[in-house]
């Protein structure tokens, strides 16, 4: 897949020598970790913290606690937003060179006041990282070019990844690319439901639904068409796509539904900036 935009830097990750620590592993961090892995990161370099002990792959040192005798050259915030208290006493006591933060919502400078690194960079993956088919974006206002090249190695992996140039629009990048994923899911669900009620079986229907979706999804991402062209030239005048796609563009009510899903998952992550500032 191609996908349009700022070219991807290829830095391998075996490059990468020094210790990285993840502070909670779930969904994401877990995925990130094993993408991370597979592309050449050792596992003797991570250690995961967590409060209670779970599987992790092959090598991969677990702790209840940061360790106090050292100090990694990577640490992945990814607990939840909700617990950025609870864990700054123990990030205060280390100082890792880059504290890379995946927290929705928890600003840049929150997490300055908190916690001493070398460099911060804010960055909000996707769930389709888990298949190295992710977005991420990332900031940071003041990063030299060693964070920068780090930030980026860990992130090729993942998928496509972008750098955001004002932190004001990362909340909006978040309730798009971060929160995306979920949106499509639904869509994909509605669209097979969609083609139930005319009468299909529910389970072909899903089948179809997403099939569908998975192979315009790839034609979008490699062509030189605008997706908005793309649909125009499936929809003859007069045929039955047409008509479709004129009931999605009465008074622009898909654009306009579609803004207000955003909006509410913008607003969100307002909500969570303002409560960790």
């Amino acid at each position: 897949m191609t996908l349009r935009g700022p070219q991807q830097t290829t830095v391998l990750l075996g490059t990468l020598t020094g210790a990285v620590w993840l502070l909670g592993c779930g969904n994401m961090g877990g995925a990130m970790l094993r993408r991370w892995l597979a592309a050449g990161l050792r596992p003797d370099q991570v250690t995961v913290i967590t409060r209670t002990e779970r599987a992790l792959p092959d090598g991969v040192r677990w702790s209840p606690e940061l360790p106090r005798d050292a100090a990694p050259d990577v640490l992945l915030l990814a607990v939840k937003p909700q617990q950025l208290d609870a864990v700054t006493p123990a990030v205060q006591a280390v100082r890792p060179k880059l504290l890379l933060s995946i927290l929705a919502g928890v600003e840049e400078a929150a997490l300055r006041r908190r916690f001493h690194a070398d460099a911060i960079i804010r960055a909000m993956p996707n769930l389709p990282v888990a298949i190295g088919k992710g977005v991420t974006a990332l900031f940071g206002s003041d990063v030299d070019g060693e964070a920068r090249r780090t930030a980026e190695a860990l992130c090729a992996p993942l998928g496509h990844h972008e750098w955001i140039a004002d932190e004001a629009l990362f909340d909006a990048v978040t309730a798009l690319a971060g929160s995306g994923p979920g949106f499509l899911f639904r869509f994909i669900d509605a669209l097979g439901a969609a083609g139930a009620a005319l009468g299909l079986p529910e389970d072909q229907a899903r089948r179809l639904a997403l099939a569908t979706v998975e192979g315009s999804a790839i034609m979008a991402a490699s062509s030189d068409d605008s997706p908005a062209a793309l649909a125009d030239k499936v929809a003859s005048p007069g045929g039955s796509t047409r008509e479709g796609l004129n009931v999605l563009d009465r008074d622009g009510v898909l654009v306009r539904l579609l803004t207000e899903t955003l909006r509410a998952s913008e607003r969100r992550n307002r909500e969570m900036a303002a409560a960790a500032r």
